[in-house]
């Protein structure tokens, strides 16, 4: 296979994986991690953000430029039943379609990548099977979501900041694995853009807690070259992102939730810190 199919058909993958990991994310917010479902969820989305960041690595370590728009995810979204068939649905095709790719793949690291995706959506579809025999008739009857109690505008400036933490995400891992050769400068921003997934779930969570799914778009991640520009760039949304925080940090709606104020409180610090951590990797 030439290495620019090569790259487009991973590429693709790269989408699918990004659509899972967005659509269980969702699910979970909306069920709330704290319950079993969502914590179910939860741990699917984690390791399907796994299946993103194997395929990253390799589509820019073949010159290739990740893309990182989703693709769709079909569902039926009727109750859990239905959901969660159409989740054991999208996992069994991906296992014939991950073991025929790595059928046409000669280099063994990406057939063994190729392989374990086939493999992990293998169990993925048997864990959601095990979650499905477990649903009690009601929660199988009900669908996930509850009542909106915030204000339209408090939710709107919510969302908004689901879509921009979630762009951060998406902007530091695409340098991460642009820089993965680039001594440990790939793994440092992948750290933070792990942290960045913490601080987007303080954001997500008040949204599905009014019953309202996160909005995680848009997803047009700007394309940096060298390890500096990546760094200015982050730099920048960081100093950006800190501005609105502190100005959203006096809302009243915000103020009459002590939970979201002690996470935004927290997300502030955090993002001061890796300000500061940026500075001083540009200096070296």
């Amino acid at each position: 296979m030439k290495k620019e199919e090569l790259i487009r058909i991973l590429n693709r993958d790269l989408a699918d994986e990004h659509a899972a990991v967005l659509r269980y994310l969702v699910h979970s917010y909306i069920e709330g991690e704290d319950t079993p479902i969502g914590a179910n969820l939860l741990s699917r989305s984690r390791e399907e953000m796994w299946h993103m960041h194997w395929l990253g690595m390799i589509i820019t370590d073949l010159g290739g430029e990740p893309e990182m728009e989703p693709a769709g995810y079909p569902f039926d979204p009727s109750n859990r039943v239905t959901i969660i068939q159409s989740y054991i649905d999208y996992e069994e095709k991906l296992i014939p379609h991950y073991y025929g790719e790595a059928d046409r793949v000669d280099d063994p690291h990406i057939k063994r990548v190729l392989q374990r995706e086939a493999w992990e959506s293998a169990m993925h579809a048997r864990k959601f099977r095990r979650l499905l025999g477990k649903l009690s008739p009601e929660l199988a009857r009900g669908a996930p979501g509850g009542e909106r109690e915030a204000p339209e505008d408090y939710i709107e400036k919510i969302q908004q900041e689901v879509s921009s933490k979630y762009l951060e995400t998406l902007q530091h891992i695409r340098a991460s694995w642009k820089l993965q050769n680039n001594g440990n400068m790939g793994w440092r921003l992948m750290d933070q853009a792990m942290e960045k997934m913490k601080q987007l779930a303080h954001f997500a969570e008040p949204a599905a807690g009014n019953g309202i799914e996160p909005r995680f778009s848009p997803y047009t991640v700007e394309p940096t070259g060298d390890a500096g520009s990546s760094l200015r760039k982050a730099l920048s949304d960081l100093s950006s992102a800190r501005r609105r925080h502190a100005e959203l940090r006096n809302d009243p709606e915000l103020q009459r939730h002590a939970g979201e104020v002690i996470n935004l409180d927290l997300t502030i610090d955090q993002e001061a810190y890796q300000e500061a951590e940026i500075k001083d990797w540009l200096k070296r």
